[in-house]
């Protein structure tokens, strides 16, 4: 039995629906940042980083969004090619690119002050809506290719990586006026809209209180 440490529509939220996607069972373990549960020292031998989520395994825990999904993926031989598959090369190149770029310029347009100082934040969040424009791009061009690592009727570890933090981005802008707005990019919502209606998906999203449309148009 794994156990995943995870607050709700935090980073282990990507991972919860991943885990349930698969059939694997875990245990959770909720925590309180406000009453600052993540710096226990107890929390903090887990992650040293004092952040969300953590996946305690047999071998030991594991932090990071993209390594235990990779993890997870590779251990149970489920929602990704094979190491050994023709498509893992491309397939790897855009998991990359979800957890390096299109998640960096996610945080950017949520938490700009941590790229700029206080005054130049309202530029920094522009900036970062604009690279995040540009990968959302990229995206509906991939997906329009109907690559089969992105398949909503067969979801990888890609997919609940993408919905969550678009989900984020259309909403948690520091500034409001840098939401995403995704009708500019009608296959990658339809992506999201097909995610939503998944049976282990909507377990998860009435879990955590997210509402009916949380990835292709999620309300506050």
């Amino acid at each position: 039995m794994y156990v995943l440490h995870q607050i709700d529509d935090w980073a282990s939220l990507i991972v919860r629906l991943a885990l349930e996607e698969m059939a694997v069972p875990c245990a959770l373990q909720t925590h309180d940042f406000d009453a600052g549960s993540l710096n226990s020292a107890e929390f903090r031998a887990l992650n040293p980083q004092g952040l969300i989520p953590v996946l305690e395994t047999p071998d030991g825990p594991i932090f990071e969004t993209a390594a235990i999904l990779l993890w997870l993926a590779d251990r149970h031989g489920l929602m990704a090619p094979a190491p050994q598959s023709a498509g893992r090369g491309a397939f790897l190149s855009w998991f990359f690119f979800v957890s390096n770029t299109l998640h960096t310029s996610v945080m950017a347009l949520v938490y700009p002050e941590r790229m700029a100082d206080e005054a130049a934040a309202p530029a920094a969040c522009a900036a970062a809506l604009a690279r995040l424009n540009g990968q959302c791009a990229l995206l509906e061009t991939t997906l329009a290719a109907a690559p089969p690592w992105l398949n909503p009727d067969a979801p990888t570890i890609l997919s609940p990586y993408i919905a969550v933090l678009l989900r984020w981005a259309q909403f948690l802008a520091a500034d409001p006026a840098c939401n995403l707005d995704l009708t500019a990019y009608p296959t990658l919502r339809a992506h999201l809209r097909a995610l939503e209606v998944r049976p282990a998906f909507v377990r998860i999203i009435k879990a955590e209180s997210l509402g009916l449309t949380p990835f292709s148009n999620p309300q506050e």
